[in-house]
């Protein structure tokens, strides 16, 4: 039987040799249910959401009618939402386009508040916290991104 002293069993743990500035990097099963949730949240935003809006479609242009925008504006988000659904399958812009689309998001919630009566809220926030998932997980890409076009990394995405 081997007795610990009160010192060693206070020490850490030897870890890995893996820089303090390096993000945990996800376990594969992680890895693949993200890339899963990336391809269907590409689906979804390329698809149902900014197809109608490209293709002028009446029930898209009545809600940006109600808006009091026109189809100027239905044709700019439509575009964004396809450009973001792009992204989100682009292994090195997935991580950003999660976080563009979430200020998307963040627009529609305020837009179907103010604007559409408040009857569908519900639906930018469920697809913000989706894309959340997305951007947190793949936020090494994202700092990888930011290093490579000459910007500072935030704090907040190294060794996290």
């Amino acid at each position: 039987m081997t007795a610990t002293t009160p010192a060693a069993a206070s020490a850490p743990a030897a870890s890995p040799a893996v820089p303090a500035s390096a993000p945990a990097a996800p376990s594969r099963r992680a890895d693949t249910g993200v890339r899963a949730l990336q391809i269907v949240l590409a689906l979804f935003f390329a698809i149902p959401s900014a197809g109608p809006k490209l293709v002028g479609h009446s029930s898209a242009a009545a809600s940006f009618d109600a808006i009091g925008l026109g189809d100027w504006f239905m044709y700019l988000v439509g575009a964004l939402e396809l450009a973001g659904a792009v992204a989100l399958v682009v292994p090195a812009l997935s991580g950003v386009a999660a976080l563009a689309l979430i200020g998307l998001m963040a627009g529609a919630l305020v837009t179907q508040i103010a604007f559409l009566g408040g009857r569908f809220w519900y639906t930018p926030v469920i697809f913000a916290v989706l894309l959340a998932v997305v951007a947190r997980a793949r936020r090494h890409r994202t700092a990888a991104l930011l290093r490579r076009v000459g910007g500072r990394v935030p704090s907040g995405t190294r060794g996290v």
